[in-house]
């Protein structure tokens, strides 16, 4: 027989999707579970004896959307269903399992069990343990791709993981490689379903009644929203733009937060018309000092003049071994620091200010290479015990946002806040250029280094 099926462009991307593992994702009506439920008639069909997994969180959820999908676009002359199993049966073999996991231990039901393709329906449902379990039961001797394919909007107890692990590594679109397996994430917009947006053109507007947070998720597919979060104002879209070379007149900041655990150093512009600009990051962690110092020098290209590099007042601490402080042993290794405030509220504050659009464009840019503080920023989630502060934990998100939160502070508060001139630790080294300079040479250390604290 012959099958007549249409399908969206994006739709055909996610059927054609050859990768482990495919998310299919981002706003609701782009047509992902239509997709889900075509592509899995398409494997069955194209591997004979195939077995697949098809998931929802609960049994109402698979019920009335896969299972009633299914029923109404798989030809009854070449597959049964039995409502007591929930297995699908076809002609040639092949079987499809519709499952659900209310619980995290309903997993292990399928303890014994091999599928070809596992398919997660709403993924952001599920949380990483039952994903990461049922990856191992991908397995069989016939030959036939082994891969899970997931559809999802944002949102959702695992919204956070499903982010980390398909749509922060890698441009949208593009596929990549992380442990041994290949995996794409395919961004789903309402405008890619024509049939949809044709055959209900309100659906959009009922979209647009929604409240802010939950529209830039289901309209705007928008994966930096979601609950709790902290910078809600933060949006890829505005704030990420691409590399372009920093005119030499713009003054430049390095800023840092640093520790064993995480070194985290920041190079910012300042526009001319006071918009900042974050254009390098370096994350690296295991670092002593002096390796954490000749990383920083190592990317600050020479003749990049750095106009201060910002530190949080705890590098100022004397060690009770030596009696000296981590500031001291950074300028004994080249790296000279002007202490910033450690201000958590006002400088989360000063943050959201730099975000928050004026005269119709934000205060702060990031090139799209800054990786991690692309991810971390709009990850932190606001403490729970103090709403005006951001959480530490998880704690590896707070290191590139707590630099730049040190920036933050030190370039938005009043001028008479922080002194007229800044201040910062000098080396032996420049001790001794200024004692050997005559009075201009003088003033001109004192510009270029800070004021000796």
């Amino acid at each position: 027989m012959t099958l007549s099926i249409k399908v969206t462009k994006k739709q055909k991307t996610f059927i054609d999707a050859a990768e482990a593992e495919v998310l299919f994702g981002g706003a609701a009506g782009g047509g992902k579970s239509y997709g889900q439920v075509v592509d899995a008639l398409l494997f069955a069909l194209r591997y004979p004896g195939s077995k697949q997994l098809i998931l929802r969180r609960s049994f109402a959820e698979l019920d009335k959307s896969l299972i009633r999908a299914a029923l109404s676009l798989y030809p009854r002359e070449i597959w049964s269903f039995n409502s007591s199993s929930h297995v699908g049966r076809f002609i040639n073999g092949s079987i499809i399992d519709f499952g659900y996991c209310a619980t995290e231990s309903d997993v292990y039901q399928y303890q014994s069990a091999e599928y070809d393709c596992i398919r997660f329906d709403e993924l952001t449902h599920f949380t990483e343990a039952q994903y990461v379990y049922l990856l191992s039961r991908l397995r069989g001797a016939n030959g036939y791709p082994k891969q899970v394919k997931s559809t999802t909007n944002p949102g959702g107890i695992g919204h956070t993981w499903v982010k980390e692990r398909f749509v922060d590594p890698a441009p949208r679109g593009s596929a990549f490689a992380a442990l041994g397996m290949t995996r794409i994430f395919i961004p789903s917009l309402l405008d890619d379903n024509a049939f949809l947006t044709a055959s209900d053109p309100n659906y959009r507007t009922r979209l647009l009644a929604l409240p802010e947070r939950e529209r830039k998720a289901l309209l705007d597919g928008d994966w930096d929203i979601f609950e709790g979060q902290y910078f809600s104002e933060f949006s890829r879209e505005r704030h990420i733009i691409e590399p372009f070379e920093i005119p030499s007149s713009w003054r430049r900041y390095r800023t840092l937060d640093y520790g064993l655990d995480r070194l985290a150093v920041l190079w910012i512009a300042l526009s001319p018309e006071g918009r900042a600009y974050v254009y390098r990051e370096y994350c690296e962690s295991d670092l002593p000092i002096s390796r954490a110092a000749a990383a920083i020098l190592e990317r600050t290209p020479k003749g990049e003049e750095i106009y201060a590099t910002l530190a949080p007042p705890d590098l100022w601490s004397r060690s009770q071994e030596t009696g000296k402080t981590k500031a001291s042993l950074f300028s004994e290794f080249g790296v000279n620091f002007t202490r910033t405030s450690n201000d958590r509220e006002c400088g989360w504050l000063a943050v959201k200010e730099l975000l928050c659009p004026r005269g119709g464009a934000p205060s702060l840019y990031i090139f799209s290479t800054c990786f991690e503080l692309i991810r971390c920023l709009p990850a932190l989630t606001v403490d729970k015990l103090k709403p005006t502060d951001c959480s530490t934990e998880p704690h590896e998100l707070t290191h590139a946002p707590d630099a730049l939160r040190g920036f933050a502070i030190y370039h938005t508060r009043p001028s008479e806040e922080r002194g007229a001139v800044r201040r910062t630790h000098w080396s032996p080294d420049m001790w001794e250029d200024y004692r050997a300079a005559d009075e201009a040479g003088r003033i001109y250390l004192k510009q270029k280094y800070g004021e000796p604290t």
